[in-house]
């Protein structure tokens, strides 16, 4: 976990260096989640490990099957090129890599494209939309990703990082339910992973999420909303270390004790 404290390191630096403290993060303890979703997450942990299983089988992982016939990886270009996109459920992802000296190869940016028509409603603020996102998208989260292809955190980030159009934490997690990349390129395993690990840790996404809103305010405080959101000091709202094997080891015990109440 190396990586991830040192992660988790810059994220703190560099809210010291813009001079605004942070709300804490508050993930709910697994033991009082409802059944459903305890047992929603021990599947989805299932999956996570099954795609670890046939990728390692493989000789490969999950970075690398991202990266594949790609070319010279280069900072801030997206993996694959023009994203991974499923029609049919809005869900979109890329790979890239812009945190030198964070711990970490690179990271996912999981989003939902068009979410104005899934929600039935505008966004609270535009951005200027990436040329690269294909159109209007809504951010749900980042996967930070070790040099072995493995997820060693999970963070939120400002409007301006993606150029997403922003909604509160309740649409955007209502969002969350969306994310379902239903294909095979650029990996079947790959997409199942992503898809799993939403679930998974769906407790720290959603923490993630409310905890990026409330940083938010409290930034516009001092500034105006507009500022905020555009504000090159605040880039990540918040950041998680995660285990997969531990977290679904947690899980599997919550459930265990829930099942035998």
């Amino acid at each position: 976990m190396n990586a991830a404290r040192a992660a988790g390191r810059a994220v703190k630096a560099r809210r010291a260096a813009a001079g605004t403290a942070h709300p804490e993060i508050v993930v709910p303890a697994l033991a009082s989640l409802p059944r459903t979703q305890l047992r929603a997450m021990v599947m989805a942990g299932a999956e996570v490990m099954e795609c670890y299983r046939v990728l390692t089988k493989g000789g490969v992982n999950l970075v690398s099957e991202v990266l594949r016939e790609q070319g010279e990886f280069i900072e801030y270009e997206h993996y694959p090129k023009d994203d991974v996109y499923d029609s049919d459920t809005g869900a979109q992802y890329y790979y890239h890599a812009h945190r030198s000296g964070s711990g970490e190869h690179g990271h996912f940016h999981t989003f939902i494209r068009n979410p104005a028509a899934v929600l039935g409603k505008p966004p609270l603020s535009r951005g200027e939309i990436d040329p690269d996102a294909n159109g209007e998208t809504s951010h749900l989260i980042a996967i930070s990703m070790d040099a072995y292809g493995f997820p060693i955190g999970l963070f939120a980030t400002n409007r301006w990082v993606t150029g997403e159009s922003w909604y509160g934490a309740a649409d955007a997690i209502a969002l969350l339910e969306r994310f379902r990349i239903d294909h095979a390129y650029p990996s079947w395993p790959v997409n199942r992973w992503l898809g799993a690990m939403l679930v998974l840790f769906r407790p720290q996404v959603e923490a993630l999420i409310k905890h990026r809103d409330a940083v938010v305010e409290t930034w516009m405080k001092s500034r105006e909303a507009e500022a905020v959101f555009e504000d090159r000091a605040l880039e990540i709202t918040g950041y998680v270390p995660i285990s997969v094997e531990d977290t679904l080891e947690e899980v599997r015990a919550s459930a265990g004790k829930q099942q035998r109440a």
